[in-house]
């Protein structure tokens, strides 16, 4: 009995080796198979690609193309955005595989059976249908399969690129870098024009002035830097969030762009790819919410008639939006674009510093303070210039500090009817000898009233007042 046993125990460990053996040499010629790899499997030029279409995630969306123009199926009208479309086929163009698994005979262990992704792509002669099923980890790579019976392993998953919603292929509206512009126009919350005059010395104290406009009948210089923060932030803006791509009219009045709070037109240059200058316009309409700016201008008038000094409790949302020139696309931005945009009147993009010139070109500074005058001279010129007061030279970094930090807190045109508080006439070492009066009145407990060359320019900073008062007795009374 024991003999048969032991002999039933050979032959059962016998049977389990073959099937090993057997195991081992199917899963090796598998092996084998897969690693036979490395080979363009699949060529479409995306030129001869007359549609495509794809269903993933609940989504079917479909393309084709037309006279050389990609088109939306579910609507003509839908700006569709070429290059897009030519990202999507730019893998299929030259398909390779990692692996191929020849053979397959069972397509659900690749997630195939019921693919994540099936993309359809026809050529005029002929249909593709491209299935992309699991993602193996192991791998980091995609299963896929093109209908030749292979199962392919990807390292460049085309899930990447079709994991995409309509929104995302639309051709926004694109505003170019404005970098170089001739003039600037707005209207809206302020109305003039703005142009770009390189090397104006005649309307200017300051070098690097290079946008002016008229006011009163004066040409004045902008802000060089606050201009091109503004310009910045146009070409910046973040056209994505569309609201509609064709818009009716109806649909412009709902977003307050028939009327446009603020309306802003840019003209400049570029260079085509020749290197030529090539002049361009571009025109921004920018709205809040009918609703919501009707609310504001109510909550404005209510508070224009209030004394009360409440805070509101709560930060105010905005709803807004823009239109780029005559584009149907209109497009919601957000509250911090909204009044980033709407900040381009007069007051937003001038000088804000009282002194309307260089500290380093100033060579005489006549004081009045307290009744009693003084008068600062200077020798050399620029960075080299040096400063005296009754023939002892001074350092004068902390009157330089407080002159210069003189600026407005906000733009008024209101004359002063309170006491002067120090009163400063600037001789500048430029063409002609200009100077420059600025008469500080009392305002408020917060504020004081900037009076430059007899007209009222601003409120600034009772305490900077104040440090420029103590920096001139800091020389003056030593």
């Amino acid at each position: 009995m024991n003999r048969y046993k032991k002999l039933y125990i050979l032959a059962g460990i016998l049977v389990v080796a073959c099937l090993v053996t057997f195991g081992v040499t199917r899963y090796e010629a598998r092996k084998e198979n897969i690693q036979n790899s490395g080979e363009v499997v699949l060529e479409l030029p995306t030129d001869s690609v007359t549609d495509l279409s794809w269903e993933y995630d609940g989504q079917s969306l479909a393309f084709r193309k037309e006279d050389g123009t990609w088109t939306y199926d579910g609507d003509d009208a839908f700006p569709v955005d070429q290059d897009k479309i030519a990202e999507l086929l730019d893998p299929f163009a030259s398909f390779g595989a990692a692996f191929i698994i020849q053979d397959a005979e069972d397509l659900g262990q690749y997630g195939l059976s019921d693919p994540t992704c099936t993309i359809h792509i026809s050529t005029e002669d002929t249909d593709y249908t491209i299935l992309l099923g699991d993602y193996s980890t192991m791998d980091s790579q995609r299963y896929v399969s093109i209908g030749d019976g292979n199962v392919y392993l990807v390292a460049d998953d085309p899930l990447d690129l079709f994991d995409a919603q309509l929104s995302e292929l639309i051709q926004n509206d694109e505003i170019p870098d404005l970098d170089t512009i001739t003039q600037l126009s707005v209207s809206g919350p302020d109305d003039y024009t703005a142009v770009y005059e390189e090397g104006n010395t005649t309307d200017t104290y300051r070098s690097d002035d290079v946008y002016f406009t008229q006011r009163s009948g004066d040409k004045v210089p902008l802000d060089t830097d606050r201009v091109e923060d503004y310009l910045y932030t146009m070409s910046s803006l973040d056209l994505t969030n569309y609201v509609t791509y064709n818009a009716t009219e109806e649909e412009i009045q709902n977003c307050g762009l028939d009327d446009p709070e603020a309306t802003v037109q840019v003209d400049y240059t570029t260079e085509d790819d020749d290197g030529n200058d090539v002049s361009g316009s571009v025109t921004l309409y920018v709205s809040r919410d009918p609703d919501e700016r009707a609310a504001a201008q109510t909550e404005t008038d209510s508070q224009s008639t209030d004394d009360s000094d409440a805070e509101d409790e709560e930060e105010e949302e905005i709803t807004a939006y823009v239109r780029v020139g005559s584009s149907q696309i209109l497009y919601q931005i957000t509250g911090e674009e909204y009044e980033s945009l709407m900040a381009c009147g007069y007051d937003d993009l001038r000088h804000p510093e009282v002194l309307p010139a260089d500290f380093a070109d100033i060579s005489q500074m006549d004081i009045s303070l307290e009744g009693k005058d003084y008068t600062i001279t200077s020798a050399g010129d620029s960075d080299e210039r040096t400063y005296s007061y009754q023939e002892e030279e001074l350092d004068i970094a902390d009157l330089q500090t407080a002159l210069e930090a003189l600026t407005a807190d906000s733009f008024t045109s209101e004359t002063p009817s309170q006491k002067e508080e120090i009163s400063l006439t600037v001789h500048l070492d430029l063409e002609g000898a200009p100077t420059v009066t600025i008469d500080l009145y009392r305002y408020d407990g917060t504020n004081c009233l900037a009076v430059v060359d007899g007209e009222p320019v601003c409120l600034v900073s009772r305490s900077a007042v104040v440090d420029l008062v103590e920096a001139v007795n800091a020389i003056v009374l030593n």
